[in-house]
């Protein structure tokens, strides 16, 4: 596994490469990105042809980008798309025209209480077309004629999904979902594939693994949709914990929005790592808003996904707007993310539930080696943890409840319950 320093810089390289692709739920630009995401994770891609029906959706058109601009009275050329990706509202239909200053008005997007911010805006599912700037630059458009210029093309294609499978020693899998359909955005959009892309590098790096780990690249709420219809029943079956990853890197502290069922692995084990990790968190309650975790929490299927973020989306100023750019994320932030769901799924890993074989009674620690014979008052770490396992060892509770109940960290007790598997004190149940 490449050291820290050289994992930082790829990040940023990576980042730079991403930044710059005009994407949008279907088209070139998510090819481009899974492409280049391709080079280090072992995408598998699937094409969903426009018209599809999924559940109560439709595969929408997919749409492409040839230019847009304005040219103002003055001929200057404004609010091209090559310019920034924002200015275009996202699946514009095509329009060529001149209109009065009025006229455009009632096709511009612009945040008051944001002067300096471009909003970004999209239409997947109405027509129409649109233009995003800055309340600054909407206020200091003069009166007359503006000629503006789309030429966009929506038709039958497809819809882009990818995903990646580390197979493990079961079938029991953990689910890393993340979206490719945001254009220009750091926090909201590449710091969720950034730190998927270089979660499943690290892991495909391990030298075992007991659960199964699936990675899904996919465009936010049909995206999801599409793929739960594709793949829920072997999700239903298989998923013992999954995550969404998205804002994963501004300097905020953690914030953990918990699975639709309060209580499932995933969010025991998230909030065990953020326990052990000493620093401010929050923890927030499973809601129907948001991102994917909503589709795969859905009623139909009730999987158990969470998300660990930094700032929750939709909290922040800058959140969907230019002011989501490179200088709002920290590459250290975002590489501390992938420590900390790098920590989620060693936590995953370790979990099991034992029982103790000499049940009746203290298992006597120092015939084991696991206590020191001479008499002290403070209890060593690795005799704490013995007691703790071996008192709750009952084949009821596995190591994430006895850490949560102990205090002590799932590391420590994986050690203590490894030395006592060889010594044939305890069994996995």
């Amino acid at each position: 596994m490449m050291d820290r320093a050289a994992e930082l810089e790829s990040l940023e390289m990576y980042f730079d490469r991403l930044w710059p692709i005009l994407r949008s739920i279907t088209g070139e630009g998510v090819r481009q990105t899974h492409d280049i995401l391709g080079e280090f994770v072992s995408l598998e891609r699937f094409e969903i042809p426009s018209g599809t029906p999924v559940f109560d959706w439709t595969i929408p058109q997919e749409w492409r980008v040839n230019e847009a601009y304005i040219i103002t009275p003055a001929g200057e050329r404004i609010l091209d798309v090559r310019d920034n990706n924002l200015h275009l509202l996202n699946y514009s239909v095509p329009f060529r025209g001149s209109l009065s200053r009025a006229e455009l008005n009632k096709h511009l997007y612009s945040l008051p209480e944001q002067p300096e911010a471009i909003p970004y805006k999209t239409s997947y599912y109405k027509s129409r077309w649109g233009f995003c700037l800055s309340q600054r630059q909407r206020d200091a458009l003069p009166e007359g004629d503006y000629e503006v210029v789309i030429d966009t093309e929506l038709f039958d294609g497809s819809l882009t999904l990818s995903e990646a499978v580390l197979p493990g020693e079961t079938e029991r899998e953990v689910l890393f979902s993340t979206y490719t359909c945001h254009p220009s955005l750091a926090n909201n959009e590449l710091s969720g594939p950034l730190t998927a892309a270089f979660l499943y590098r690290r892991l495909a790096a391990l030298p075992a693994r007991r659960l199964t780990y699936r990675f899904v690249f996919l465009p936010e709420t049909i995206g999801a949709i599409a793929y739960l219809q594709k793949c829920g029943e072997h999700l239903r079956e298989h998923l013992e914990a999954g995550f969404v990853l998205t804002c994963c890197g501004d300097d905020a502290p953690f914030t953990y929005k918990r699975s639709r069922q309060n209580g499932s692995l995933a969010d025991r084990a998230a909030e065990q790592v953020l326990r052990e990790l000493d620093t401010d968190y929050r923890i927030l309650p499973f809601a129907p808003l948001g991102s994917d975790e909503r589709q795969y929490g859905s009623p139909g299927f009730k999987l158990p996904v969470g998300s660990l973020m930094r700032s929750q989306y939709g909290t922040y100023p800058e959140y969907h707007t230019s002011l989501d750019d490179k200088s709002f994320i920290s590459f250290t932030a975002l590489q501390k993310t992938v420590d900390a769901y790098e920590q989620i799924v060693l936590a995953l890993e370790r979990n099991q539930n034992y029982r103790n074989l000499k049940p009746y009674g203290e298992v006597r620690l120092d015939k084991h080696g696991l206590y020191n014979s001479l008499g002290h008052s403070k209890i060593p770490e690795l005799t704490k943890a013995a007691l703790w396992l071996l008192n709750y060892a009952d084949g009821e509770h596995d190591l994430l409840e006895i850490a949560r109940l102990s205090g002590l960290a799932v590391a420590a007790l994986n050690e203590v319950a490894q030395k006592c598997l060889e010594l044939g004190v305890i069994e996995i149940a």
